[in-house]
């Protein structure tokens, strides 16, 4: 696999994390009125899901490549 594959790659994967991060996030919104345990599931997958965001943020910034916002 050639640098700019992996790079395309991994810029793909981080794009998924992100939006996924912030679809988790935006649970936490919608589980409000489930109850704290709800709310509580809610916050410890969004962290996580922003968690898996930036280890891959962190990855792309080894490398050099910036994404604009």
């Amino acid at each position: 696999m050639n640098q700019f594959a992996a790079h395309a790659e991994l810029i793909a994967t981080f794009r998924r994390a992100e939006a996924d991060a912030a679809h988790k996030f935006g649970l936490i919104k919608a589980l409000s009125n489930k109850g704290p345990k709800a709310i509580q599931a809610a916050v410890e997958t969004a962290a996580k899901a922003a968690k898996r965001r930036d280890a891959y943020a962190k990855k792309l910034d080894e490398l050099g490549v910036v994404l604009k916002d």
